[in-house]
């Protein structure tokens, strides 16, 4: 293979890796079949293609024959620095990792990588599957490995960390000090080192790089597989290729690659992959999950007591009654602070309409300063009160009653007085 070059191989993998060279190859990623006993199959957005492949077995013994015959040709072609990646999910993970500790050694086993993901809610009974695992083993010590550093969350001490530990005689850690008892600042940090949880997004209908081929996944998972265990013009080898998402990985980071599949749509979409190199990026890596928390903590500390269910990224919608009308929504929003009612009525109205929501309610927090004292709101809009604007309105009623009764008083002592 040349130095940065892309190879798809249409044949069953245990044939094709039997014909390979001996420890030549740096990391391998394999999503096999899971043992689900199912056929799977899906087609493309445009839905030009069709794409199927069997994961059907004669029980779980011919499957593990099956594994066993590639993980001991895997073995084989890895270089001693080389590593293997096995996705897997609950229908064989148990199976897997058995498998490997006997091809491998439990000695050799680094991480069980949980990739978790949010997925859409299904009605089937129990708890929603949301993620799947990823067996890290090497087949040596001296395998290797490039740290990752993540940002720190939301919720850590920063100032803390950048503070100077050391410890004392007993061997406990505690912020360093100098002479005059003030903590030492220890520096820019990194961050904090990649953990065996991954939280990668599942790839939506409408990502750019989706092709309709029922197991793939994000081209984001796999880069961090290949950045973590392989070097610029390493040699990555997937034995199940399928879409060749681990392929459009390796080449996006400057590696090499080889993939298989025995299924002719598989290995060409894999090539016309390599050609496009799609990539779709996610907002919630790159800014964070705390960067999608916007609801108006103002607002929903005004919804306090009621069951809701709060919105986010929606300028007309607040929250959601935990109920419904006629199997309609309601939904309701909690007017600024500096907001004209019609305003915010329109804003409500414009997002329930979307919704099909008979209802809706708004929720008044103080007078306009407006000429017109009277409002026509659309007619699904119910307008109530916020507790605290009709306090206010109650106290503005007494104080102006008790101003009307004081002057009232003093006209009449003044009238009494004018008498004498």
């Amino acid at each position: 293979m040349s130095q940065m070059s892309s190879e798809v191989l249409l044949s069953d993998s245990l044939e094709a890796m039997k014909k390979m060279q001996s420890s030549t190859i740096d990391m391998v990623y394999l999503d096999p079949p899971f043992f689900t006993n199912r056929h799977h199959s899906a087609i493309n957005r445009n839905r030009t293609q069709k794409f199927s492949f069997s994961d059907v077995w004669n029980g779980i013994s011919e499957y593990a024959e099956f594994m066993e015959d590639r993980l001991k040709q895997i073995h084989r072609l890895l270089k001693d620095t080389g590593s293997i990646f096995v996705h897997c999910d609950k229908n064989s993970n148990f199976l897997l990792r058995g498998l490997l500790n006997d091809v491998f050694g439990e000695d050799q086993f680094r991480s069980e990588i949980i990739w978790t993901y949010r997925r859409w809610s299904n009605s089937a009974k129990g708890l929603m599957p949301a993620h799947q695992t990823i067996f890290f083993y090497s087949k040596t010590e001296q395998f290797k490995f490039n740290r990752i550093y993540c940002p720190y969350s939301e919720t850590t001490n920063v100032d803390q960390i950048l503070q100077l530990r050391a410890r004392d005689k007993f061997g406990i850690s505690s912020y360093a000090t100098n002479e005059n008892g003030e903590n030492v600042y220890g520096g820019i940090k990194k961050g904090v080192p990649l953990s065996d949880v991954w939280e990668i997004p599942f790839l939506n209908p409408k990502a750019k790089e989706r092709t309709g081929y029922p197991t793939q996944k994000p081209v984001l998972l796999l880069e961090r597989v290949v950045e973590i265990s392989t070097e610029p013009g390493d040699l990555v080898l997937d034995p199940f290729c399928g879409s060749g998402t681990t392929l459009v990985a390796a080449k996006i980071l400057g590696r090499r690659s080889i993939g298989m599949d025995c299924s002719e749509e598989a290995v060409d979409l894999a090539q016309r992959r390599l050609d496009s190199l799609e990539k779709t990026e996610s907002a919630l890596m790159k800014k964070g999950r705390a960067a999608y928390i916007n609801v108006d903590s103002e607002a929903l500390a005004l919804l306090g007591g009621l069951d809701i269910v709060p919105v986010q990224r929606n300028a007309g919608i607040d929250a959601f009654l935990k109920i419904s009308i006629g199997n309609s929504p309601v939904p309701i929003r909690v007017q600024r602070q500096g907001e004209h009612l019609f305003d915010a009525a329109n804003k409500l109205a414009k997002a329930s309409q979307s919704k099909n929501a008979i209802r809706a309610i708004l929720v008044r927090t103080h007078e306009d300063n407006t000429l017109f004292s009277e409002i026509v709101l659309p007619e699904n809009i119910v307008l109530v009160d916020a507790t605290a604007f009709q306090v206010n309105q109650t106290i503005s009623k007494l104080i102006a009653n008790f101003l009307i009764a004081h002057t009232a008083t003093e006209e009449t002592s003044r009238n009494h007085y004018e008498l004498f």
